[in-house]
């Protein structure tokens, strides 16, 4: 197996990923993914699509990922692990489906409005 690379969204954020065969080693931005991301909700989103299909520590994953804050990366990056196995293997797409890990979550920010001071909020009415 050569090297597959993928995209994931969410939010403002990008990740590219590229999945090799390997010991496990999860490289993002040129650190240590348990440096990079200090707090274990967010380290474990990483593994869920690795837990799922049972392959946790079979891949070197190197991550170059930009924008939004930690939690919209942390859900790029699992989209694109989870559509980088789907690659690997067709197999695993079944299972990542049920868990609902290829569905690229599509909510983003609200856009203001003008005539308003925020996306709903409107200016304060003064009667008189």
């Amino acid at each position: 197996m050569e090297t597959v690379h993928t995209i994931g969204r969410r939010k403002a954020s990008v990740a590219r990923i590229y999945v090799t065969k390997g010991k496990g080693n999860f490289i993002i931005n040129g650190k240590d993914y348990k440096e990079y991301f200090p707090i274990e909700t967010l380290q474990y989103k990483l593994h869920q699509p690795f837990n799922i299909v049972e392959q946790d520590g079979k891949y070197d994953i190197k991550v170059n990922v930009n924008g939004g804050g930690i939690n919209g990366q942390a859900d790029a990056i699992k989209l694109a692990i989870a559509r980088s196995l789907c690659k690997i293997d067709a197999e695993n797409r079944i299972a990542l489906k049920a868990e609902g890990l290829l569905t690229r979550d599509p909510r983003v920010v609200e856009r203001k409005k003008p005539g308003q001071k925020k996306a709903r909020k409107k200016f304060q009415w003064v009667k008189r």
